[in-house]
Formats: structure tokens, C-alpha cells, sequence
């Protein structure tokens, strides 16, 4: 299972979910420390800001980062949940969440995925740019950015609260 939650709940989120693999996506303002239980080789840090269209200053999610999100959720083997997080966790960690439960489910439909993470959470608004990257390099012929356009903005809110999307 995979847990998603903002930044400011991480280590309790870790501690509490018995988690072992952490995704961490924040741009390099932030200074952040490997929670305590995770390997290192378990957490995999992705710098990038929170936007969808280039911004000067600002770093764009782009193809090497979701390859490499990619390659790290298909090699966990998913018996310790996986945490996942961002500042807020709203937009950067549910994108991330959805495109993990996508490509550990090649055959789940995109839409049951995305109406479990809204379920899961009113905030939730994955990342547009990270989910159309996700959708060209996992072959879903636009089924996952349609599935995420349909859960329409998600409730206006400052910071997330934690919560689990099942895989299965």
C-alpha cells in the first residue's frame, strides 16, 4: 500500500505505517532527512517544484524524473508500505501515488485509481504534468491524464492530510 502525506508528517507518517521505502518530491529549498528506518537506497529524492509549464527559476517535472519514479516503485516489493510525500501534500504526491499505483497495476482502470485517491482524499489535485509524462512512458494512450482531468480540482486546503491508497 502506498501512503501519502504533506512534508511536516513525514517521519510520523513512517513510523506509523511501518514503511521502509519513502518518495520524496521537493525542490531544493527544502533540506530534508531520511527518516529513521529507511535505507538509504530506500528513499529516492526527486527535485523538482510544483508546476506544470516552465517557469523561470523553477524546475519542471520532465521525462528523467518520472523514469526514475517509475524505476523505483517497480522495484519495490511492496511488502513495507511505500510513503509518499511533497510540501503539502496535494498536487506533487498524489501525482506521484497515481502514477505508482498505475504502473504496479498495468491493468486497473486509470479511473478506479484516481476515484480512490479523491475518496481517499477531497484535497488531493495530482500533479498534471507528472501524470501526462507518467500516461506517454507507461503507454496509456491518455486514459491516465483523462482519469485525472475527470476528478476535476480538489478542495482548496494549505497542507493534506495524510492518507492510504490500496493497490489492489
Amino acid at each position: 500500500m502506498i501512503h501519502v502525506c504533506p512534508l511536516a508528517l513525514l517521519q510520523d507518517t513512517v513510523e506509523t505505517t511501518g514503511a521502509r521505502h519513502v518518495v520524496s518530491l521537493l525542490d531544493d529549498q527544502f533540506r530534508i532527512e531520511r527518516p529513521r528506518g529507511v535505507a538509504a537506497e530506500n528513499h529516492l529524492r526527486l527535485r523538482l517544484h510544483d508546476i506544470s509549464s516552465p517557469l523561470d527559476g523553477y524546475v519542471l517535472p520532465d521525462e528523467a524524473h518520472v523514469a526514475e519514479l517509475l524505476e523505483f516503485v517497480l522495484t519495490w516489493d511492496r511488502r513495507p508500505p511505500l510513503v509518499v510525500h511533497c510540501f503539502a501534500g496535494i498536487s506533487r504526491s498524489t501525482g506521484a501515488a497515481f502514477v505508482a499505483a498505475c504502473a504496479l497495476n498495468p491493468k486497473r482502470d486509470e479511473r478506479d485509481i484516481a476515484r480512490a485517491i479523491r475518496d481517499a482524499s477531497p484535497t488531493a489535485q495530482p500533479n498534471a504534468r507528472i501524470v501526462g509524462i507518467a500516461d506517454r512512458l507507461l503507454e496509456r494512450d491518455g486514459r491516465m491524464v483523462r482519469a485525472v482531468e475527470d476528478l476535476g480540482p480538489g478542495e482548496i486546503a494549505s497542507e493534506g492530510h495524510p492518507f492510504r491508497l490500496d493497490l489492489d
